[in-house]
């Protein structure tokens, strides 16, 4: 595994000021730095996160075939769904949905631990073209748990268009986040249809990314 470097960092300006703003905040509580347990976990959650976000960003990955692929995938929203139960990182998401516009918070805590949530419990498919739930499945056990809670709640709303930097092509790509109808009703609801595979893994990466560097110092 790569040593952790700080030259991974490359923080849309938007995502620079939420991490001065969070940062300033973090240095008045006396808390603010990680305890031993802490450093060890996100020492190895970050490397692995950039290790894998480094290979699925360029384009010899996509020519790897769908298993394996899928794998680092499933590794990559397994790593940050984690993360999330970090505070300083909970503080970013508070920040978003207090002066970003509708919805980012949400597509960068709810629903990326949803995705993660339905690849990690429902380990019957190879492929991300492949997976599929629906309300009977998702509830065999018991309801009302997160992914049953998160379709629920936003079935229906509105496509969430999203546009974003691609380095490697010097190119603006554009996704559309396709949140599902028919889930209460009982219809199969299949992940490429709510998010593509290629341009909307690269999108929740790059998103993922920019919500984990603001924990980064620079200086």
């Amino acid at each position: 595994m790569a040593p952790f470097r700080e030259d991974r960092l490359a923080c849309a300006s938007t995502f620079e000021n939420i991490y001065s703003r969070v940062y300033n905040v973090a240095r008045m509580n006396k808390e603010m730095r990680p305890t031993k347990a802490e450093k060890e976990l996100l020492t190895l959650a970050y490397n692995r996160f950039y290790d894998v976000f480094e290979e699925i960003i360029t384009e010899s990955f996509w020519e790897r075939d769908e298993y394996y692929r899928f794998s680092m995938i499933k590794d990559v929203f397994s790593i940050y769904a984690e993360l999330l139960n970090y505070t300083p990182i909970k503080w970013v998401i508070e920040y978003l949905k207090k002066n970003r516009p509708p919805m980012e918070a949400e597509i960068g805590s709810e629903f990326l631990a949803f995705i993660r949530n339905v690849i990690i419990h429902f380990p019957f498919f190879q492929s991300w073209a492949e997976v599929w739930i629906n309300k009977d499945i998702v509830n065999w056990h018991k309801e009302g748990q997160s992914i049953d809670r998160f379709l629920t709640k936003y079935q229906g709303h509105e496509p969430i268009k999203y546009r974003f930097w691609e380095a490697e092509k010097k190119k603006m790509s554009y996704i559309t986040v396709n949140l599902p109808t028919g889930y209460t009703e009982g219809s199969k609801v299949f992940l490429r249809d709510i998010l593509s595979e290629k341009d909307g893994v690269k999108f929740s990466l790059t998103f993922m990314k920019r919500i984990l560097d603001t924990q980064i110092e620079k200086f």
